[in-house]
């Protein structure tokens, strides 16, 4: 492959790759006549799989962790930022990152607190639409007057004397 196959060749992604290489099988490795063997490799695949036993259930690799929602509520993986629900700050979340998505869960109700493409890219920041605006509509309705207690002067001399 790293000879006949991978070089002249660009890949967008992964899934790109897997759909060249199963053509290349198809149109190029597999129907040529083997000089050693001599037969097709695919008419040698097919009697191997007749004597394979079936592969075992594959492993869980997803990457899991909880955290807490932060006040800037973003959650880093790798080198990257993806956002959560700025309504779920202060809460507890489960997170889960596969080899595409990573979601997180509310632990006390079971909301769905993100749900990103995973980014391969480095240090990016990806926001949802949805949190973007919750966040801005957040920090608009703090941005008002601060509240001040006010103090009757006679409580300052009280404590003065």
């Amino acid at each position: 492959m790293e000879r006949s196959f991978e070089p002249g060749r660009c890949f967008a992604n992964e899934l790109d790759f897997g759909l060249q290489l199963d053509d290349w099988f198809d149109t190029r490795a597999n129907p040529r006549m083997h000089k050693t063997l001599r037969c097709r490799p695919i008419d040698r695949l097919i009697e191997e799989r007749a004597g394979m036993a079936p592969l075992p259930a594959p492993p869980d690799v997803d990457r899991r962790w909880v955290l807490r929602v932060a006040p800037d509520p973003y959650l880093r993986f790798d080198t990257c930022d993806y956002s959560l629900d700025p309504r779920l700050v202060g809460r507890r979340v489960d997170v889960r990152v596969t080899d595409r998505e990573i979601t997180a869960v509310a632990l006390d109700t079971g909301e769905v607190a993100c749900r990103h493409q995973r980014s391969f890219a480095k240090h990016r920041t990806i926001t949802a639409l949805e949190h973007a605006r919750t966040l801005k509509t957040q920090r608009e309705e703090r941005r008002g007057e601060p509240q001040v207690e006010v103090r009757r002067l006679a409580r300052y001399d009280a404590l003065i004397a």
